[in-house]
């Protein structure tokens, strides 16, 4: 270790980056990634996130299948590898971050069913099998101790728990509160360490902040429910679990932007009448990560499409500029940056009865959707276990030096670095009810947010095909920090919004 004065950064600097090691570049090792520290740097963002890393059968996987949660895969290099690519990580003041997984083992090389049976609990079920067996005291202290073994062995700053609403534990006290129970007080306090969930149970108790605004458990959660109000504005899918953000899509985006979950304790129509989520208006903006894109949601795609395929450019750019000087935590996917158009598909190295079970069950899994109704249609479905799939998702580094892409990474890089100069150092303090929204039109929006240091910040935005006509309560106050059109703010005055248009203000005065 070269860099031992490191101790992260607070939470309220972190601009995410998420990556896969083997799909990232050309020789998908931990030795690639760290070749491309530089241009990391470079594009401003203060955090990469790596997909999981837990040994895992064959030579790709998305990470979802580990068997072995202390052993870093082989393909990707060896642990020294990957000590030293988070070593040069912290010499260039990036944080990183590890996807870890605790709700499922993968299908092939765990054999932990036969020599420790006790280990999962046949009576509750999950997508993968049996449940893990959180009632056991050795199997808490397993995953227990793989967090802190992450966080103290390889020095992450921080780590991303997938899926956790599908760990099972019913007993008082649940298994993720232990963990960052243990976390808090094991890791020194001068150490900046950053605990996220992905829970589609929009449980907000465990974001709570103390009375000095720390995280009591958890700093944020994945906000879906944001990206799925995103999707359906740039895309029009309204199939599946869009089908819930459909209806009054603006309505719900302002929602998200300035209280948090679109979910908060309400009837979700795609969940059969359930409700879901809990409040978290009472939370700061920061307990959240928003993103357009990430593995899931271009991945569980059937053909791995990006939103660049399915929307037009000036709109995913429109959307990136709330995206990314929002207060939430904003997260882009690898390539995201200069409107990557090549697929990101799901793909395994399975063999045998095992790889014909995941290629039909893939397969199957699309069958509901009317395109994919026939047999025929579904045999154009990418087979995850072909090489080709995992080679056709990999990053093409010639395309961000083509002129129409280089422009695309200028603005990202620009939007990254008004961020980290203007509204990263109003962030810290950022309390709970700190947004208010206001609907201007069937497609415009205003959302202001009172920052840390009492100054405002503002978004006004049309995010649609055609031009809004909207009425302005007072005058428009404060500092332009980024607008789609240079006129735009004189053309608010005029009571005209055009298409895909979003301006950012900032007023330095204390409300």
């Amino acid at each position: 270790w070269q860099h031992t004065a490191w101790r992260g950064r607070p939470w309220e600097e972190a601009v995410l980056y998420e990556l896969h090691v083997g799909a990232f570049t050309n020789e998908g090792t931990f030795e690639g990634v760290r070749r491309r520290l530089e241009y990391l740097v470079d594009l401003g963002v203060t955090a990469v996130e790596l997909m999981p890393l837990s040994d895992f059968s064959g030579t790709r996987n998305w990470g979802y299948d580990g068997v072995m949660p202390f052993a870093p895969d082989a393909a990707y290099g060896s642990p020294d590898d990957l000590k030293g690519l988070i070593d040069e990580a912290h010499g260039r003041g990036l944080m990183m971050f590890l996807d870890v997984v605790y709700n499922h083992f993968g299908p092939e090389g765990n054999y932990l069913h036969s020599y420790a049976e006790s280990f999962f609990e046949p009576a509750e079920h999950t997508p993968w099998g049996a449940a893990i067996n959180y009632k056991v005291r050795a199997v808490r202290d397993f995953a227990i101790h793989n967090v802190l073994y992450w966080l103290e062995e390889y020095r992450f700053d921080g780590l991303r728990f997938d899926a956790v609403d599908r760990i099972i534990d019913r007993g008082e006290d649940h298994i993720l509160k232990e963990i960052a129970a243990t976390v808090r007080r094991t890791i020194p306090a001068e150490r900046h360490v950053h605990l996220v969930l992905e829970n589609d149970n929009n449980q907000a108790h465990l974001l709570e902040r103390d009375d000095s605004g720390r995280p009591i458990y958890y700093d944020a959660q994945w906000n879906d429910d944001i990206h799925h109000v995103y999707h359906h504005l740039l895309s029009g899918e309204a199939g599946g679990y869009y089908a819930d953000y459909a209806t009054g899509a603006h309505e719900r985006l302002a929602r998200a932007l300035s209280t948090g979950f679109v979910y908060q304790g309400d009837v979700s129509d795609y969940r059969h009448g359930a409700v879901r989520g809990e409040p978290s208006a009472h939370l700061p903006p920061t307990a959240f990560v928003a993103f357009i894109q990430n593995h899931d949601q271009v991945g569980n795609r059937a053909f791995g499409e990006r939103i660049t395929d399915l929307a037009k450019r000036d709109a995913v750019q429109a959307m990136q500029a709330v995206l990314l000087l929002a207060p939430q935590i904003p997260l882009l996917f690898m390539g995201e940056e200069w409107g990557a158009t090549q697929p990101f598909c799901f793909f395994t190295d399975f063999h045998d009865e095992l790889a014909d079970a995941v290629r039909e069950g893939r397969r199957r899994e699309f069958k509901r959707f009317p395109e994919f109704a026939s047999e025929a249609a579904r045999e154009h479905i990418p087979d995850p276990n072909a090489f080709s799939t995992f080679a056709a998702s990999r990053l093409d580094w010639s395309v961000p030096e083509q002129p129409e892409h280089r422009a695309w990474l200028d603005l990202v890089r620009r939007l990254i670095r008004t961020r980290h100069d203007t509204i990263v150092p109003r962030l810290g303090g950022i309390r709970g009810h700190a947004g208010q929204a206001t609907i201007l039109s069937d497609t415009a929006l205003r959302v202001a947010w009172t920052l840390g240091d009492g100054s405002t910040l503002e978004l006004i935005a049309n995010l649609a095909d055609q031009t809004s006509e909207v009425t302005l309560e007072g005058e428009v106050e404060g500092d332009v920090l980024f607008a789609t059109d240079p006129d735009l703010r004189s053309e608010l005055r005029t009571g005209r919004l055009p298409p895909w248009s979003v301006l950012w203000l900032l007023n330095q005065r204390a409300r």
